[in-house]
């Protein structure tokens, strides 16, 4: 069976394919990570950052082939594109530079006759099964701190994008890291699931909850550790006290950015009511001043949802809402003018809790927004769905910021525009949004398992 790339952002044409992966492909695959493992584990972390920088060099000098195919097979905008390469790279850097010391020995106790002393080492072979959405970030996101750790890979991409690994896969080779310590293997969920049945070490996963909830289910009978980032509905609650005009921006950003496709994009708008019409009204002229198109033009802004089954989901969570009264203020229907899996950024009102777009993740750009007149009613609102990945606050008041911060049920909580992204800090969620975190020490922390080491001085 072929997996066939399509491009969402030209009417479906065909890009390319790549051949599934057989079951005997995927343990032979798992058997090179574990021979891989025996010589990767072995190496100080200064070696195998110095092996993995050579795959960061390699990715630079192919940049623009990167992010190219990233914009043809995903439908984001070629200028995103390229920002999640180099935000990928950026975060493999970052790693690299803090790894020495996150991973290094601490001693716990220590008297004049002995000392106890906290270790740090792999959990072996790692089944990483990745998103569409980010594809490079997702990489660094997901393997970068693994494979420093000392573990190895067996990669499995998303069916959306499978020529995106198959390139992954010709640049790992082409770096210096040894044969077996990245394995890449090619499908659908299908692939996945013989995956992770074989004899692995750890799961590390992102994507629906769903999936991650049956992995997690697998990851117990198996008794290996799990990493998951799951979905979100990130709500961003706007104050009173806020200059809307400095945040309409940023607020269209963290919601249409990659066409609403990405897991902690703010997914739910809770407005005092009394800045209710203003920011509907500004919002929707941001929006009107943003183009639609090509992912290839320079120019372009908002590109399709990566495929046809996504855009149908979305028209199916957009028909509930309208039926159940909500109305529409921007966009709300496909572009005359473009084919392929494109959807105008839409604002709607008059939501209602029993609204699929209010309770379900979507991952398109649609942005409901609500009301709200108590700060009680606007914590109970932020934290009315099951996940909890991340949450934006604006207001000015400082002491109001910290008490909501703190009564929301999320994994990041961001103040106005200072966000949240930096590889020091830690990512991953409440709820159903996912168990475990990536980036900083707590990555490292989560990809490794502990020993304690006590002996005579």
């Amino acid at each position: 069976m072929k997996l066939v790339s399509t491009s969402p952002s030209r009417n479906f044409e065909v890009i390319g394919e790549v051949q599934t992966s057989t079951e005997k492909e995927i343990k032979n695959a798992v058997l090179k990570a574990k021979k891989g493992y025996r010589t990767w584990v072995r190496l100080s972390i200064k070696e195998r950052c110095t092996l993995l920088d050579s795959f960061i060099k390699i990715s630079k000098n192919r940049f623009e082939e990167i992010a190219r195919l990233i914009a043809k097979e995903t439908g984001r905008p070629i200028v995103s594109a390229r920002a999640n390469v180099s935000g990928g790279i950026q975060y493999l850097k970052a790693y690299v530079a803090m790894a020495e010391k996150d991973l290094a020995p601490q001693m716990v106790f220590k008297t004049d006759k002995e000392t106890h002393r906290v270790c740090r080492e792999p959990w072996g072979v790692v089944a990483s099964i990745c998103p569409w959405n980010y594809p490079f970030m997702n990489v660094a996101w997901q393997c970068g701190q693994a494979l420093i750790a000392g573990n190895t890979i067996v990669y499995k991409n998303s069916e959306e994008n499978p020529l995106f690994a198959k390139l992954l896969s010709e640049i790992m080779k082409q770096s210096d890291i040894p044969e077996g310590v990245f394995n890449v293997i090619y499908g659908d969920g299908a692939t996945g699931d013989i995956l992770v049945h074989q004899d692995i070490n750890m799961i590390s996963f992102t994507g629906s909850t769903q999936v991650g909830q049956y992995l997690s289910k697998v990851a117990a009978e198996k008794f290996i550790p799990i990493v998951t980032e799951l979905g979100g509905s990130s709500p961003g609650i706007i104050f009173a006290d806020v200059n809307i005009t400095s945040i309409i921006d940023y607020i269209y950003d963290r919601r249409f950015k990659n066409a609403g496709q990405a897991c902690d994009a703010v997914k739910r708008l809770i407005i005092h009511k009394s800045k209710l019409n203003e920011v509907v009204e500004k919002l929707c002229q941001v929006i009107s001043g943003k183009k639609i198109g090509d992912v290839l033009d320079e120019d372009t802004d908002i590109g399709p949802l990566v495929a046809k089954k996504q855009f149908d989901l979305l028209e199916e969570q957009m028909r509930d809402a309208l039926k159940k009264g909500a109305k529409i203020k921007i966009g709300g229907h496909k572009p005359k003018n473009l084919h392929g899996a494109y959807y105008l950024p839409t604002v709607l009102t008059n939501i209602l809790p029993s609204m699929r777009v209010w309770k379900e993740e979507v991952f398109g750009p649609v942005l409901p927004i609500v009301p709200f007149t108590t700060e009680r009613e606007a914590i109970s609102l932020a934290n009315d769905t099951e996940y909890g990945l991340s949450a934006h606050v604006f207001t000015n008041d400082k002491k109001l910021f910290d008490r909501v911060a703190s009564q929301l049920k999320a994994g990041s909580i961001a103040q106005n525009k200072v966000g949240y992204w930096d590889p020091r800090n830690p990512f991953g969620g409440y709820k159903k949004s996912g168990m475990g975190r990536i980036h900083g020490q707590f990555g490292f922390d989560d990809f490794t398992q502990i020993k304690l080491v006590s002996k005579e001085k």
